[in-house]
């Protein structure tokens, strides 16, 4: 029951890989830049996957310039009546979706089941096709994964070398048998299995560089290292063989057809040898890629500050703390990893370019400017001149002093409207006049308000009844005459 389990967990992701295939031709329909009916978008991506396979290395692969144009000739042959920018248009289109291009890790999910001890369980498959990677050089280029090998060869989770084995086998009884047509496919498989094996050691390499300990070159490692170079081995004897073969049956046969077959079965035979040769140049720099980065991790010197586990250290017990106690360290730790603000002053490069900058015409920064709509100032003084006249005439107390109270009865019998509350006013200014701004004007008297204690009895204002008196200011100029006599 568990091998029959197993059997079917792996069937299952195997259709898991083709889902994205089949989805391009489910949302072929649904373009609105092309009728696409025409196109069969899941051929499309297999022949992408395929190209960009064949033109994977160890350390680089298929650019995506270089992808685009292996598949226009294979597109334009499914729509001959279209344009040549659309047949562009959809190669693109294939492989943006076959990246997958606009989620986040660029993944796909496939939910599938699987029986065991509780019962039936849905489990979650993550997988890619295509992936992009960075050059040294900063080129970006891309690299088909395990899973889209596997789409091509038909087979899911199988062990390489055995594959490898059984595809050498096939394509020899094959090209035997004088079967060039099935030979060709077949020697397309080793070939992927041979792309593949040279993925799993550059994936093994790659962790090694980042960190010595997650490889186990004591044990896993060696034994692969020897195993790939028996079966390099092997292959090599196979390979130079059914090359021989293949050679031999297009030299000698006149089929133009079966001519062609084995001419192209040759180039595919010599492609998978040359691709030995270099994985094999790889597998002998291995041991020296371990003690390189073994030395240079080693003696690279302890890290300036530990690593802190944010889940166990921070965020568990953070979680455990009362709300005004946890408030605290989330505030120290999200104001630490906000990122460094960007500066307010500029740096000297940008300055110096801000201060050479020519400035911008006017014209381009303003338009015509409008004629402004002008309209009458409003009277902001409450008061006439009339009624400033009638109090400066009440206020001119240069002889006899008199009190606010009467100063206000006489107001309102000379019945002026807003006579009184101008009194009022300048009285309550006057218990603290600007003598030295009256000085600087050149003003002859200044009006003095002094309060006695006399409450004031009036029917509109209150306070105090101040005691009212004009008194004399002596200029400036006065003073400096009398110092100088």
């Amino acid at each position: 029951m568990g091998l029959a389990d197993e059997g079917l967990t792996r069937r299952l992701k195997a259709l898991a890989c083709t889902a994205p295939l089949h989805d391009l031709d489910a949302r072929k329909a649904k373009l609105d830049w092309a009728d696409a009916t025409i196109y069969q978008m899941a051929e499309i991506a297999l022949h992408t996957i395929d190209q960009v396979t064949i033109a994977m290395d160890f350390d680089t692969g298929a650019g995506h310039d270089e992808v685009i144009d292996r598949l226009l000739p294979f597109i334009a042959q499914q729509a001959p009546s279209r344009m040549p920018d659309e047949h562009v248009r959809v190669a693109k289109w294939v492989l943006d979706n076959l990246i997958n291009v606009g989620t986040t890790d660029r993944g796909f999910r496939r939910v599938y089941g699987s029986i065991g001890p509780g019962g039936y369980q849905r489990r979650q498959f993550d997988f890619k096709l295509l992936v992009e990677l960075a050059a040294p050089d900063g080129e970006v280029y891309l690299r088909a994964t395990d899973e889209a090998i596997n789409v091509l060869v038909g087979a899911l989770d199988t062990d390489v070398e055995s594959a490898q084995i059984a595809a050498e086998v096939k394509l020899e009884n094959l090209i035997n048998r004088g079967r060039l047509a099935d030979a060709k496919l077949a020697a397309e498989q080793a070939r992927y299995r041979t792309v593949q094996y040279g993925e799993t050691l550059r994936a093994k390499l790659d962790a090694t560089r980042r960190d010595v300990r997650s490889v186990d070159w004591e044990r896993e490692v060696p034994e692969l290292l020897d195993s790939a170079l028996s079966h390099i081995e092997a292959r090599f004897r196979a390979e130079n063989a059914i090359l021989k073969n293949i050679t031999i049956a297009r030299d000698d046969t006149e089929d133009l057809d079966r001519k062609r077959r084995a001419a192209e079965l040759v180039d595919i035979v010599g492609d998978c040898i040359r691709r030995h040769t270099r994985l094999q140049s790889r597998l002998a720099d291995a041991g020296a890629v371990f003690r390189a980065e073994q030395d240079r991790q080693q003696f690279s010197g302890p890290p300036q500050r530990a690593t802190i586990d944010l889940f166990g250290q921070l965020l568990v017990p953070t979680l455990g703390l009362p709300l005004a106690d946890a408030v605290a360290p989330a505030e120290h730790f999200f104001h630490a990893v906000a990122g460094i603000s960007a500066p307010v002053v500029p740096s000297l490069s940008a300055l110096v370019s801000l201060l050479l900058r020519p400035a911008p015409e006017r014209d381009q920064l303003v338009g015509e400017i409008p004629e402004p709509e002008l309209m009458p100032a409003e009277v902001t003084d409450k008061f006439g001149d009339d009624v400033w006249r009638a109090a400066d005439e009440l206020l001119d107390l240069a002889e006899v002093p008199r009190r606010l109270s009467g100063l206000l009865e006489e107001a309102r019998r000379s019945r002026q409207p807003g006579l009184a509350a101008l009194v009022a006013l300048r009285a309550v200014h006057a218990y603290s006049p600007g003598v030295g701004a009256a000085r600087r004007q050149g003003d002859r008297h200044v009006l003095l308000a002094v309060d006695d204690g006399t409450l004031l009895d009036d029917p509109d204002f209150g306070g105090a009844d101040l005691l009212l008196s004009t008194a004399a200011v002596e200029r400036a100029d006065e003073e400096e005459n009398e110092e100088v006599a």
